[in-house]
């Protein structure tokens, strides 16, 4: 096996050298966190898609692409006098050990549903140290939009404020496309385009919330429905080319035709 604290001193080695004013990396000398955090994202998503292969080598990859985000990171805080790595390391330990009073502590909570609530409890008392007020503080806004609804409503719905379940979501899901419906109907169309704008931002959060209530991660739910239209189109572009087209040639109702089709071939499959 390798030796870890010695496999971490090497990458942090690495990354001191990338970053040197004078014989670093041309490319990685003038970053910045604002200029590497989408890629610190990016390598995030990889990951899961990693784990959604199934495929380890794959996955010890990418986890290494992420944790060299984070020590990215460390070093320019670092190089501001802020943190080091090892402060990073030694702040989540702590953190970890906090929250797990029933492993590192007092014997409590020793079930599931017990160390969520003691966990919420510790966070909410983490919170309260950084003068973050209030039930939904802590939330980072950059979460993917969808994501960050439903942490809102699911946050909102520990002190009360929510739906009884998903049946009374598909009312006001219903509701809201009312609502759309009637901006889209306005005559004044052109001037309402930010109330136009507003209605689908309801009806997405409320969708959010469906995915919620049906114990789903909305964001799941659209890559799902995103790799399901890729493939269906996928086929459609397949059966044009034995056809001597592409979809710029077709016609929408051509192109409907397969649609179903691909849709079928899919059922027939399962």
């Amino acid at each position: 096996m390798t030796d870890a604290p010695a496999a971490i001193a090497e990458l942090i080695e690495i990354m001191a050298r990338l970053r040197h004013p004078e014989t670093g990396c041309p490319w990685d000398q003038v970053q910045d966190f604002a200029s590497i955090a989408p890629y610190t994202i990016e390598e995030a998503y990889e990951v899961e898609d990693a784990i959604a292969k199934g495929e380890p080598a794959v996955l010890m990859d990418e986890l290494g692409d992420l944790l060299f985000q984070v020590v990215y990171h460390a070093r320019m805080a670092e190089e501001r006098g802020w943190f080091a790595f090892h402060d990073v390391a030694k702040a989540i330990s702590d953190k970890m050990i906090r929250r797990h009073p029933h492993v590192f502590g007092e014997a409590a909570a020793r079930t599931a549903e017990g160390q969520v609530g003691a966990w919420e409890v510790q966070k909410a008392a983490e919170r309260a140290a950084r003068a973050e007020t209030g039930t939904l503080a802590g939330i980072p806004a950059r979460l993917p939009a969808l994501t960050r609804a439903a942490k809102l409503t699911r946050r909102a719905g520990r002190v009360g404020f929510d739906w009884p379940d998903a049946a009374s979501v598909l009312d006001k899901l219903e509701e809201e496309a009312a609502e759309l419906r009637a901006e889209l109907s306005n005559e004044q169309q052109a001037a309402d385009h930010e109330a136009i704008k507003d209605e689908v931002g309801d009806l997405l959060f409320v969708l959010a919330n469906l995915a919620r209530k049906l114990d789903l991660d909305p964001e799941d739910c659209l890559r799902g429905a995103n790799r399901k239209f890729e493939r269906r189109f996928g086929f459609i572009e397949q059966k044009l080319l034995f056809e001597g087209k592409s979809p710029a040639d077709s016609t929408l109702d051509r192109m409907e035709e397969l649609w179903r089709a691909a849709k079928h071939h899919e059922r027939s499959g399962r």
